[in-house]
């Protein structure tokens, strides 16, 4: 009896493994299954990934060839103009060109800010004392500037500003009417250029606002004087 169980239990002993080598086949077939569960998981999130894809290419695939109705760009001088505000810039420095001579002198100043770009010109360039007829000389440098100006469709004010020596002349009983008088010249010459005449405005503020003294011959002179205010446009033009 006593032998008989020495070998029960040497024989229970040799089959333990057994059961060691079931749970390994269990943890073994459990990690293939989640294996496989990721991978398919993955699978379809790349099967999704590839169809849209494949039907983002076929899409584009199926759109017309536009590139043989697309027109020639137009050739403009101011590209963006009907999109945006004018390139003010590229207008300033086209002023500054056709009338360089007078810039070089100091009888023609182009500045830019905020509210736009402002051409001064010296009054004694257009007019001789007390008139508001436009000098000879004058027409050809502001005709070449009515070439830019009628390129774009920017708004266009004309102020004419005067020094404060009174003046008082069966045509002009005081500066308000000569400086009103020279911008509506000026306005007048440009419109006769080809600048559309409905852009345009003209503005006369006599004495009031001097951008040097009046007490010297100089500043008196500054202050007399034509400005050509180019201003950004608010809204695309009208077609």
């Amino acid at each position: 009896m006593a032998r008989r169980r020495l070998e029960d239990d040497e024989h229970d002993n040799r089959d333990r493994w057994v059961v060691s080598y079931a749970d390994f086949v269990t943890l073994l077939l459990a990690f293939f299954v989640v294996m496989y569960a990721i991978s398919s998981v993955n699978e379809g999130r790349y099967r999704q990934v590839s169809e849209a894809l494949v039907q983002a290419f076929q899409t584009v695939e199926n759109q017309p060839d536009r590139s043989s109705v697309v027109p020639p760009p137009v050739q403009h001088p101011y590209p963006k103009m009907h999109d945006r505000n004018v390139p003010l810039q590229g207008m300033a420095n086209d002023i500054r060109a056709v009338l360089d001579p007078l810039v070089q002198t100091g009888q023609v100043r182009v500045t830019e800010n905020a509210r736009g770009v402002a051409v001064e010109i010296n009054a004694s360039v257009l007019f001789a004392s007390g008139q508001a007829e436009l000098a000879e000389a004058s027409l050809r440098s502001l005709e070449s500037v009515a070439k830019v100006l009628a390129r774009a469709p920017n708004p266009i004010e004309v102020e004419g500003h005067t020094d404060n020596s009174p003046i008082n002349s069966p045509v002009f009983p005081s500066n308000w009417e000569l400086s009103a008088a020279r911008a509506s010249r000026v306005v007048r010459l440009f419109a006769q250029a080809g600048v559309n005449p409905t852009r345009m405005g003209a503005i006369g503020y006599g004495e009031n606002r001097n951008v040097d003294t009046n007490d010297t011959p100089e500043g008196r002179t500054r202050n007399r004087r034509v400005v050509v205010v180019i201003l950004p446009l608010e809204e695309p033009p009208k077609p």
